[in-house]
């Protein structure tokens, strides 16, 4: 087999999902972060749209970031709903999280490329900064709960009503290895050969 493809093979299959509150709190260099981000940079785009946008925070930036996120939940929540646990959740997302990265879509210029082709590209993106992620031993969390898709997140991130946020990625590093991955239907159900 040829070695680069299993390389990425490897890298494809090895990348996993790590739950911030596994994550041990030490920091990743900002510069990795960057190459993260440079490799998001060389998703697939439509008409050169490049529609992918992130907002990174770090140090005591994640603190805040996860308190206004919270905030944003109660206020947003009506009462009979409000959970005072899910409150705490989101204040302390981030906690023990080096990074959190805001990834979203920003609708370009071209109303013929059909918006699905734009979130597809950013999801793209992040695809390849979590697999990055994973060749440089940073554990990962591609997270949508809480406000993610909420419209008052755009506001409160100063995004057009057209931009879509496509999650928080919490990168940091864990000192448990993650479990084997496993895939539930085989691939020759989800596959017609023509």
């Amino acid at each position: 087999m040829n070695t680069a493809f299993s390389e990425i093979s490897n890298t494809i299959r090895q990348r996993r999902t790590t739950k911030p509150g596994k994550m041990n709190g030490l920091r990743i260099p900002d510069e990795q972060v960057w190459q993260l981000l440079a490799l998001a940079d060389w998703a697939p785009t439509h008409g050169h749209t490049e529609p992918w946008r992130f907002k990174v925070y770090a140090g005591d930036k994640i603190a805040g970031f996860c308190l206004a996120h919270a905030e944003l939940y109660k206020q947003q929540t009506n009462p009979e709903k409000y959970q005072q646990e899910k409150f705490e959740k989101l204040q302390h997302m981030g906690d023990r999280a080096s990074h959190v990265v805001v990834a979203y879509m920003q609708r370009g210029n071209l109303p013929k490329i059909p918006a699905l082709e734009e979130i597809a590209a950013t999801s793209c993106a992040i695809q390849n900064m979590l697999l990055g992620a994973t060749t440089l031993g940073i554990a990962s969390y591609w997270g949508s709960g809480g406000m993610a898709y909420h419209p008052a997140m755009k506001d409160m991130l100063h995004l057009r009503e057209e931009d879509v946020v496509l999650g928080i990625l919490y990168l940091g590093y864990a000192d448990s290895m993650n479990p084997e991955g496993k895939r539930i239907v085989p691939l020759d159900e989800k596959v017609e050969w023509m």
